[in-house]
């Protein structure tokens, strides 16, 4: 920050967005949609979570995988790319990412690493889902519990 100063923190900050909203909101839609399917009753079922979480991961990061590239390639600035494709000095915005990463591979180049990136978000997911309805499980049981004993239900 000493040369760059504070807006070097929030340089990628809109690219970062533009690669977070779509995988949030494919990977919510993707856990209800299988939830819906494989815990119609929504019943604590630690399998269904571990599956539908694995899924939401895995269809979210395979549709984010071009958003990815590109925002890859914004962050490393990778100068054997840029060169290939004669771009020289800064490459900004994800407009010209998208553009160049087209220009040096076409249409596969956006989806280079989709096998590691969904093989890394499936068990993140899964794990992640699995304890988040594991608390939600236990704080509800335990409210639950609680207000039986004290007579309030």
């Amino acid at each position: 920050t000493h040369t760059e100063g504070v807006g070097a923190f929030y340089r990628s900050y809109s690219t970062q967005l533009t690669m977070n909203i779509p995988f949030q909101a494919v990977h919510f839609i993707t856990y209800e949609l299988m939830q819906e399917q494989l815990n119609p009753h929504r019943h604590y079922n630690p399998g269904s979570h571990i599956v539908s979480g694995a899924a939401a991961g895995a269809v979210s990061a395979a549709i984010t995988t071009p958003l990815d590239v590109c925002k890859t390639l914004l962050n490393t600035q990778e100068n054997v790319a840029l060169t290939s494709v004669n771009v020289s000095g800064h490459l900004s915005g994800m407009a010209n990412a998208f553009r160049t990463v087209y220009r040096v591979g076409g249409l596969a180049a956006f989806f280079k690493g989709i096998q590691a990136r969904v093989i890394y978000q499936m068990p993140s997911t899964a794990i992640a889902w699995s304890v988040y309805e594991f608390f939600k499980y236990f704080l509800t049981k335990q409210k639950l519990e609680q207000e039986v004993a004290s007579g309030q239900l």
